[in-house]
């Protein structure tokens, strides 16, 4: 079993910049790739980024290029999602997830942990 934790949400105006953190516990951190998803209201789930045990491999959906920044601390059993320049359209519950084929760090459906997740909210 893996625990995950979400933090760093919050009320934020456009253009401004976020910081959420996911720490981990319980099985091995370093043997799972880690991915950050959002839920907006009425909307399904979406793959936001994704990085892999080695960082050797990260992933990002093509709304978040450039602005945001996912990185991982296996030290400190932890998973970052830098957000800059960020819009309304932005505004979700972020959700951190780890799944155990790097192959797969794209596909929600593969999955196994999430986190509860973390309200953001980016006004205009």
């Amino acid at each position: 079993q893996v625990q995950l934790v979400e933090s760093g949400g919050g009320l934020v105006q456009a253009g401004g910049s976020l910081r959420l953190s996911c720490a981990a516990s319980g099985r091995a951190f370093n043997r799972y790739a880690m991915g950050w998803f959002r839920q907006a209201p009425g909307k399904e789930r979406e793959f936001v980024a994704a990085i892999s045990w080695s960082r050797a491999s990260i992933s990002y959906a093509d709304s978040v290029k450039g602005r945001f920044t996912i990185s991982r601390d296996n030290a400190k059993n932890t998973v970052y999602l830098q957000m800059n320049s960020l819009k309304p359209e932005d505004t979700a519950v972020y959700y951190c997830a780890a799944v155990g084929d790097t192959a797969a760090m794209t596909n929600l459906n593969r999955y196994s942990y999430w986190g509860q997740g973390t309200q953001v909210t980016v006004s205009s």
